[in-house]
């Protein structure tokens, strides 16, 4: 059986099992030809988008070894172990173990070790189980066909052609020769293979800045034992905060079972944390309002704390200033309702560098700290009038408005079927609209042609007009804000009338 991809129009073998194999096929072969070699070939569709996904559910279970994880797709990951063997008892029992665990979930794995990403891959396909000792990288690739290069079809044939077989004899080849046969790009993979140059590794995921771990010898189920475990994770990764003068404004909890799979649980803090007991208890609250709970199967066999974001702090200290105390305590409240009910289901307004009044202010995550403008506490004699307690979502249009032209305020009006007669009014205040927001696309259009769209509402004004706010108090005692849309004779255009908000 094969499974076909699609490339280019053209329909190729994108994998095969040993069977086709041994009948002559191979990854990469057109699929009409392999049809021709064997009848009634068994062919299934590819489905790259389930294998990407299976193998970053791969990827996540190799998180238990390193977080220097990355996917080489459509069928490799690349780990590096830089320092984390000898927690498992050195490379080749690390590289045993990885084998067999993965082989145990069903897969088929060739695996090798390398001082370096591409030699590794290499040696993994075309020499699996293969450990090259340090700095040895070289003598050990040097053997494997041109094929372990990967370089793709073109300089393949074109290294074929001239002869060469291995990559001891692409190695051999003079440096200026290769750059001019094959290119830059290909000489500097040659490099990095046979350990001449360094490529670091790019994860999948970011490096946490600090991180807690603990291993169990047995695979522990009960929530007492795992709650115990967050509790003595959360003063490790305190302390090593503390040792760093760091508070962490990202924490991440990180559970692996024993078969396989993988659950991660995030917490977002208002301000730079490193007190384990509040930890803990945004980790207990985050357990608790989980709608999938957290299920450990047959059982965790290892559990991370990861300060993901960390930012430089100092001791919390109490403070005589009311304000700061406030301010820590507001932090902490939504710190812990952000954990129970999700971080975007509690919001504070944000201001907004703008004169417009519907979007002077933004709702953005109470924990959220990349909005750092202030409000404006006091008034001062240039500033502009003030604004009603209460504001509509939207400004709702009201209707039946008489006013004196051309700019005067309304003296009746109708709104929510309801009609009001005013006997005082103030203003006009006059706000502009982002006119230099204009879409160039509305100017292709011929003039007239646009006034008659914009008069059936076919098209909104290409410019956007002014408002005139007036602030009004009717017969009835009710005090409004309202505002006309534009100007008398503005595109031959009556204005429009606008409720915007209430006064106390």
């Amino acid at each position: 059986m094969v499974v076909a991809g699609r490339a280019n129009n053209a329909l190729y073998v994108y994998a095969l099992n040993k069977t086709a194999q041994r009948l002559g096929l191979h990854r990469g072969q057109p699929l009409a030809n392999a049809r021709a070699m064997v009848e009634n070939l068994p062919v299934v569709p590819a489905d790259e988008k389930a294998d990407l996904t299976l193998l970053e559910s791969i990827a996540d279970w190799c998180d238990r070894f390193t977080p220097l994880v990355a996917v080489d797709a459509p069928d490799g990951l690349l780990l590096d172990i830089s320092g984390v063997a000898h927690l498992f008892g050195g490379e080749a029992v690390m590289l045993q173990h990885v084998r067999e665990k993965i082989a145990a979930q069903g897969f088929a794995v060739q695996a090798a070790i390398a001082g370096t990403s591409l030699a590794a891959r290499a040696l993994a396909r075309y020499a699996a189980g293969t450990i090259a000792p340090s700095g040895a990288d070289r003598a050990v690739i040097a053997p494997l066909p041109i094929a372990a290069l990967d370089c793709g079809e073109d300089k393949l044939r074109a290294l074929k052609r001239a002869g060469l077989k291995t990559i001891a004899q692409v190695a051999d080849r003079g440096r200026a020769e290769l750059t001019a046969r094959l290119g830059m790009d290909f000489l500097t993979r040659l490099h990095v293979m046979l350990g001449a140059e360094e490529k670091p590794l790019t994860p999948r995921r970011p490096l946490p800045d600090l991180s807690a771990a603990h291993r169990f010898a047995e695979p522990i189920v009960t929530q007492d034992v795992i709650r115990k475990s967050l509790h003595a994770l959360s003063i490790a990764l305190a302390e090593a905060l503390e040792r760093q003068g760091q508070g962490l404004r990202l924490l991440e909890a990180v559970f692996f079972r024993a078969d396989g799979k993988m659950q991660r649980i995030a917490i977002r803090t208002g301000a730079p944390l490193r007190d384990p007991d509040v930890m803990l208890r945004l980790l207990n609250q985050k357990l608790d309002a989980l709608a999938d709970p957290l299920d450990p199967g047959f059982g965790f066999d290892l559990i991370r704390l990861e300060a993901r974001i960390a930012e430089e702090t100092h001791p919390a200290e109490a403070s005589f200033d009311a304000d700061e105390n406030a301010r820590w305590q507001i932090a902490y409240l939504a710190d812990r309702l952000s954990a129970r009910f999700g971080e975007h289901r509690v919001q504070r307004f944000a201001p907004q560098d703008t004169h417009i009044p519907e979007a002077q202010s933004v709702a953005v995550p109470a924990q959220d700290h990349d909005f750092d403008g202030t409000w404006t506490r006091k008034r001062r004699e240039s500033d502009p009038p003030l604004r009603p307690l209460r504001m509509l979502e939207k400004p709702e249009e009201i209707h039946f408005v008489t006013a004196s032209v051309p700019d005067g305020p309304p003296a009746r009006f109708q709104w929510r079927q309801c009609s009001h007669d005013v006997i005082r009014a103030e203003g006009p205040e006059r706000i502009a609209m982002d006119w230099w927001r204009e879409n160039p696309r509305k100017r292709l259009i011929p003039s007239s042609e646009r006034l008659q769209r914009i008069k059936l509402k076919l098209l909104p004004d290409p410019v956007p007009p002014s408002r005139d706010y007036f602030r009004v108090e009717t017969r009835a005692g009710m005090r409004f804000w309202v505002y006309r849309d534009g100007q008398h004779l503005h595109n031959d255009l009556a204005p429009r009338w606008y409720m915007h908000g209430m006064f106390a």
